[in-house]
């Protein structure tokens, strides 16, 4: 199904977040997973990745995309699916404003503190938070692994004021504790191919991965054309016309730099 369902929409303005099963096929996660965990790890040898650090001195690798090119990464980005679903919930025209993969590697993978997307984004010049992420599970996400974690409902707060804390951007603390009061706090456990799609403004952390497995992600966001970013302060996230691939295009691509 390329839209979401009654249900779903009712979740995503209640809750600030539905969880879509099976989002990717088991071949379509393998595919993807394998090629693209042989290129970053490669990529992770030299400075290309990204690496993040959380207070405890844990590491979480990153590779972000400004633009959605043909290569496996981009494909996966300009999918139907993705597209779809995302332009239904935002309710407009839309484009790309960014896609990464967040790597988790066993025992070394550092934790997110909590935090809104738009927290940043309000700050790179992005208006109103018409803007939302789908978050791809490749590995399976539990609390071993540091699974994301969701303050339920969270987004009718509108923005929070964020500080700089450790290296992250943070919620400033009153109001988060207020939150975590208000607000049911859900660990988002998913299994491979499952997607997350949630609301800019929804509160959510992940803690570090102390298992012996893999917990990684591929995220894209999403936001309307007429909130395009006002200023120019970062290499990404700025309209691009967003030129839409039918599902599963990605398969049949190479990874960048093959």
């Amino acid at each position: 199904m390329l839209v979401p369902t009654k249900e779903e929409m009712r979740a995503y303005e209640a809750d600030g977040y539905f969880i879509r099963k099976g989002f990717l096929k088991p071949e379509e996660v393998t595919d993807f997973r394998e090629s693209s965990r042989r290129q970053l790890e490669e990529e992770s040898k030299g400075d290309s990745v990204m690496k993040k650090g959380d207070k405890a001195g844990n590491a979480t690798l990153l590779k972000l995309w400004n633009t959605a090119g043909d290569d496996k990464y981009g494909m996966l980005a300009r999918d139907e699916r993705m597209v779809r679903i995302s332009e239904a919930l935002i309710g407009e025209e839309i484009y790309l404003y960014s896609h990464k993969m967040t790597m988790k590697q066993p025992r070394e993978g550092g934790a997110w503190e909590w935090h809104q997307d738009y927290g940043y984004w309000y700050n790179n010049g992005c208006l109103s938070p018409e803007m939302l992420s789908i978050y791809v599970s490749l590995d399976p996400a539990n609390k071993e692994n540091g699974c994301l974690q969701v303050l339920k409902g969270s987004h009718i707060a509108g923005r929070i004021e964020h500080i700089r804390e450790d290296g992250q951007t943070n919620v400033d603390k009153p109001y988060l504790d207020a939150a975590i009061e208000r607000f049911e706090h859900v660990y988002v456990e998913m299994e491979p191919g499952d997607a997350l799609i949630f609301h800019c403004n929804l509160l959510h952390r992940s803690d570090a991965n102390n298992s012996d497995t893999y917990r990684w992600g591929y995220i894209c966001s999403y936001n309307a054309v007429h909130n395009a970013p006002f200023v120019k302060n970062r290499d990404y996230g700025h309209f691009q016309k967003l030129e839409t691939v039918p599902a599963g295009s990605f398969m049949t691509a190479k990874v960048a730099a093959e």
